[in-house]
């Protein structure tokens, strides 16, 4: 797990994708907190954070889309299958390096209540509340394009439903009230009001577990196909 997990950050960081995400992200997570807490003076950081989700409809189908639809184009899965470690540690050692590359931006975004504590009053628990549940919801939503990426050998087919995926799952509320609990993006909300819900918390991390069984799954498919 410990060589496909690094083989994965590397390629990540050699190319543009990692400092393109993180840029993305940053960039943002910037814009909202000068519109919110610099501007409009507001002591809340998780205001800014309350509008961050959206920027998942992007990001997600475009990190994840290569996971292992590009392994599958390349016919490189078979190394994969060859390789002396079950699939659920092929797996998880590409999920972590995901996890990595969406990590590493948000550890930035967390000096930014700090920095604003300076000039201000700012409730510290709610603002890491949100982050924290930015960072699980990031990790479901990683999760899932990582699973429809083990679907195709398309990277533009997997980015392309991963997006549709999200899409449909951020308007999930909007399109049937009554669907509103199985929305990710819509139980992030609740912690914009300063309610740290660990039942969301938990919830996140069963979808994450789910998605990377389902992946392991697709793949040990293929390998008996």
């Amino acid at each position: 797990m410990k060589a496909v997990y690094i083989r994965e950050v590397r390629s990540y960081f050699t190319g543009l994708t990692g400092a393109v995400f993180a840029a993305f992200l940053l960039l943002f997570a910037g814009i909202f907190t000068m519109i919110y807490n610099l501007n409009a003076g507001y002591a809340n950081f998780e205001y800014a954070m309350g509008n961050m989700p959206f920027v998942f409809l992007v990001i997600v189908p475009i990190l994840t889309m290569r996971t292992f639809a590009a392994e599958k184009r390349a016919h490189t899965d078979n190394l994969l299958y060859s390789l002396p470690v079950s699939m659920t540690k092929v797996v998880m050692g590409k999920y972590f390096a995901l996890l990595t590359v969406f990590v590493l931006p948000v550890l930035v975004i967390c000096f930014y209540p700090l920095v604003l504590s300076f000039f201000g009053e700012v409730y510290l628990p709610a603002a890491y509340g949100s982050i924290v549940a930015f960072l699980f919801l990031g990790a479901a939503l990683l999760a899932a394009g990582m699973f429809i990426s083990s679907l195709t050998e398309s990277q533009a087919v997997a980015a392309g439903v991963c997006f549709a995926v999200l899409l449909v799952n951020f308007f999930l509320a909007d399109l049937a009230e009554d669907l509103a609990a199985f929305s990710l993006f819509e139980r992030y909300y609740d912690f914009m009001d300063g309610v740290f819900d660990l039942g969301t918390i938990v919830f996140y991390a069963t979808v994450a577990g789910v998605f990377c069984f389902l992946t392991v799954q697709s793949m040990e498919k293929r390998r008996w196909a």
